[in-house]
């Protein structure tokens, strides 16, 4: 082959993988942004007073919700709350899964905050 055939092929193997890298970035990049929101969010609110004394199941249903709002995939039981000593420490833990053509990528998060 010649060295013009060459560059072609490298050019479109190169563009190709950045096709490829563009779409994977396409379709991780909103889960990693709302994992930040709620990131701030559970910050935020672990900086507010009046956090520390409201009962712990009340921020967690906020928590949950939050989430909800956000697109992630948060259930109750993946939200720990602890209340004392006037602060509080939020820790959230959970399982993205994006399906990609032929391959399926699981994200995990544990976003927290507090103490």
């Amino acid at each position: 082959m010649s060295n013009a055939v060459h560059r072609w092929v490298r050019g479109g193997v190169a563009l190709l993988l950045g096709a490829v890298f563009v779409y994977v970035c396409a379709g991780l990049s909103p889960y990693f942004l709302n994992n930040l929101r709620l990131q701030q969010f559970v910050e935020e609110l672990t900086q507010r007073s009046e956090t520390a004394t409201r009962p712990a199941d009340s921020v967690q249903a906020q928590v949950v919700e939050k989430a909800k709002q956000l697109g992630l995939p948060v259930e109750a039981g993946q939200v720990q709350v602890e209340v004392s000593g006037g602060s509080a420490r939020i820790s959230v833990r959970y399982l993205v899964e994006v399906n990609l053509p032929g391959y399926t990528v699981r994200l995990h998060f544990s976003p927290a905050a507090g103490r």
